[in-house]
């Protein structure tokens, strides 16, 4: 079997949290790894940008009309399984991953486990979007929650506890 060549592109636009060493590795080990699970067939491109809250709150505003800090954003560049090719590479472009540094931290604070487990999720979560994963429905939800399970396991990132918080 023949790996498929994913070329992740990753951008800090943030300056409020640290950019832990290992981190720019582990979100393209995880793009590869949900791309491998998912049977992806070609090379491909994903681009993550990592902004802070107010950076996310203003693209959230802008492209979904809600005026309020996210912990991702997904921008899908295909539909029903069909990609542009970038001309040069031949890659398909698969989408725009964008991660708040800031609220992944509260979050990984919030669930108890490290930044690095939050950004793997919030990668895989983001990657099955941009490969045309909806939770909008509850089945749809469960399935691609095991999904990404799936991918923090393979990673050696298992989930430490559930995801309700105490406060909720």
């Amino acid at each position: 079997m023949t790996e498929n060549k994913i070329r992740v592109i990753i951008t800090n636009k943030q300056k409020t949290v640290k950019i832990p060493t290992g981190l720019r590795m582990l979100v393209r080990r995880t793009c590869n790894a949900v791309l491998r699970m998912e049977n992806f067939q070609g090379p491909a491109e994903v681009s993550v940008t990592f902004v802070d809250n107010a950076g996310i709150k203003e693209l959230n505003a802008q492209y979904r009309n809600k005026d309020i800090e996210t912990d991702v954003l997904s921008f899908p560049m295909g539909e029903n399984g069909v990609w542009d090719k970038n001309p040069e590479t031949g890659a398909y472009i698969l989408g725009d991953v964008v991660i708040s540094m800031e609220k992944a931290l509260s979050q990984a604070e919030t669930y108890g486990h490290s930044l690095q487990r939050e950004v793997g999720y919030l990668t895989a979560h983001s990657v099955l979007h941009l490969l045309g994963y909806d939770h909008m429905e509850p089945l749809e939800r469960v399935h691609m929650r095991e999904k990404e399970e799936l991918v923090m396991e393979q990673l050696g990132l298992p989930a430490s506890i559930s995801y309700i918080p105490d406060n909720e």
